[in-house]
């Protein structure tokens, strides 16, 4: 087997591998220090399309995390170069919180439900019925169908919580049209994401705490990938994948020292 290339650059998920329910994991304020202190290309990824980079700056930041703005990648920001690179300056249908109709903006897309190019589907805490009839008659219009994500349920507090990906299966239902999903494990979010730091696959690294997202993402994006074992994925889950992560860690604190 050929050797691996020293890690120059590292991709982490936030939600399980740096923070848990409002609050940070431990170590994972240590490991963004090291990052920074290194000078290293890093990303922290969300497959979470609710809130804009800024916003979450603002959220890590309250936990005593220092992530600059510049720093943070989500599914929205990764839908809305997709659509750049598809089709600039297009017009869109959207389901979604401010993180995903700000990355649009952004790119020039106008946000409309006259004859949209796209309807967009992201994560948002109030799908309405209203809104997903819309989306149904527009796709049957002829409107081509996006998702930020593929993610069934989200976290909560409470529980877990209806996501994108549940809500995408309902308007395929109705419409026989399946989404192109932007967002992890497709490998686009992750070269999309290493273009905007100037890193490479083979160098890079991803820490994730999902088999089916996070470690199937870096994997098929051509990196190292790391398991940690804070969030959904325990030890014994692993091995009920076809492929491995080459690495599995208890947690974020056991990678500080890789940096």
């Amino acid at each position: 087997m050929a050797e691996r290339k020293p890690i120059e650059s590292w991709l982490t998920d936030m939600d399980g591998v740096l923070i848990h329910e409002g609050t940070p994991i431990p170590g994972a304020d240590a490991f963004i220090k090291r990052l920074r202190e290194s000078g290293k290309p890093f990303l922290v990824l969300t497959n979470n399309s609710i809130y804009t980079p800024r916003d979450l700056q603002a959220r890590l930041s309250r936990m005593g995390l220092d992530v600059p703005v510049d720093n943070i990648w989500t599914s929205a920001l990764a839908t809305a170069k997709f659509l750049d690179d598809q089709r600039p300056g297009g017009t869109a249908y959207v389901i979604g919180e401010a993180g995903l109709t700000t990355a649009l903006h952004d790119i020039g897309y106008i946000l409309t439900d006259h004859e949209p190019d796209y309807v967009v589907l992201g994560e948002t805490r109030t799908y309405s019925f209203e809104a997903m009839t819309k989306a149904v008659r527009l796709i049957n219009g002829g409107a081509r169908f996006i998702c930020t994500n593929p993610d069934e349920t989200g976290p909560s507090t409470e529980g877990p919580l209806p996501a994108t990906g549940a809500v995408a299966a309902l308007i395929t239902k109705a419409t026989g049209k399946q989404p192109y999903f932007a967002g992890k494990p497709n490998p686009l979010m992750m070269r999309t994401g290493l273009n905007a730091i100037g890193a490479h696959s083979e160098t890079s690294a991803m820490i994730g705490d999902r088999m089916d997202t996070d470690v199937l993402a870096g994997l098929e994006a051509g990196m190292q990938t790391f398991l940690v074992l804070t969030g959904l994925t325990t030890m014994e889950d692993t091995e009920k994948f076809p492929y491995r992560p080459t690495r599995t860690v208890d947690s974020i604190a056991d990678l500080v020292g890789l940096v």
